[in-house]
């Protein structure tokens, strides 16, 4: 949904893939939608079942009987037959989200459903030939797990046949009012209330950077539907929007500091350091570097001086000596 340049080449991309069969590759950060993308592609042709299979979840000895099912007796608690995610997949798409996080051992055997189109359960003597259509997904940067050692290189020439790179938020903001009407109606279907976001808000939510990406912004606009209100403006927003401004302020205290009084580096707030008092070590640092001159001290910090006494005074600062 969007109308950047990153989405309507992401369409005219789901558009050529959904004509073949061949491998796709969704590249992307966490968040940026790459589910929506293969549903997209398998929804463009439809054929059998979209069958999603979340590789981060698939641990331990069972993995395998999970991805390719196993024969009755062939371990302990194997009571039945059993078919895999594989074959329920026969005839249709199976999504492999996540496939970065696959183990070695995994991989191998993945590798020859890729190239064969056939697997074998656990237990099972015999290969069988499947008619499957394979999107695969992950969040990290494949070729440098391969330089690494984590991630098969013929794995991943095998799937890097059609590569699909999804844009982060940050990189096509001018879809944000968009997704944020989308999102409000269909929370408005799901029984949320309605809201019509006031200018600061969206204000806000255009110059957020969203490292979380479109799930982060859906998580908002859920939260803002639920708990907004004249009265509560702020207390509606999620915390990386409400301490965003808070923080590119400090960034700016930081670097001001740091410049006149290297020693005195600030950091970005933590767990450990409050948003406030991080900002008043900042600006006690300055009024130290300024030899307690206020005036000085509100240059060096790139703020006016009616904006440090406001803040010496809600922190408290009086630093001996102070002139202005």
């Amino acid at each position: 949904m969007g109308i950047s340049p990153h989405v309507l080449e992401t369409r005219r991309l789901i558009e050529k893939t959904a004509r073949h069969t061949l491998p796709v590759l969704l590249l992307g950060e966490s968040g940026t939608g790459k589910e929506v993308v293969a549903r997209a592609i398998y929804n463009a042709n439809p054929r059998g079942r979209f069958v999603p299979i979340d590789c981060g979840s698939l641990v331990g000895t069972l993995m395998e009987s999970e991805l390719f099912g196993h024969v009755k007796g062939s371990f302990s608690g194997a009571a039945e037959n059993k078919k895999g995610l594989v074959e329920l997949a026969d005839g249709g798409t199976a999504f492999f989200d996540e496939i970065g996080d696959l183990p070695l051992e995994m991989q191998i055997k993945l590798l020859r459903l890729v190239q064969e189109r056939e697997f074998r359960a656990v237990g099972a003597l015999n290969w069988r030939k499947v008619d499957i259509r394979i999107i695969a997904a992950t969040h990290r940067d494949l070729k440098t797990e391969v330089a690494r050692g984590r991630f098969r290189q013929d794995l991943y020439y095998r799937l890097n046949v059609f590569t699909i790179r999804l844009a982060p938020l940050r990189e096509r903001k001018q879809d944000i009012p968009l997704l944020v009407e989308h999102f409000l109606a269909a929370g408005r279907e799901a029984g949320l209330p309605w809201f019509d976001p006031p200018p600061e808000i969206m204000r806000r939510l255009n110059s957020y950077d969203w490292p979380g990406n479109v799930r982060e912004l859906k998580n908002a606009i859920e939260r803002l539907a639920v708990m907004y209100t004249e009265r509560a403006r702020e207390e509606a927003l999620p915390t990386g929007l409400r301490y965003q401004e808070s923080a590119a302020g400090l960034h700016q205290l930081s670097e001001a500091v740091n410049g006149h009084l290297p020693e005195a580096h600030i950091s970005s707030p933590s767990p450990v350091i409050s948003l406030p008092d991080t900002e008043k070590i900042a600006i006690e640092n300055a009024l130290v570097a300024a030899g307690g001159e206020r005036g000085r001290a509100a240059q060096m910090l790139r703020i006016g001086r009616t904006t440090l006494y406001r803040k010496m005074k809600q922190y408290r600062i009086r630093p001996q000596g102070a002139r202005s």
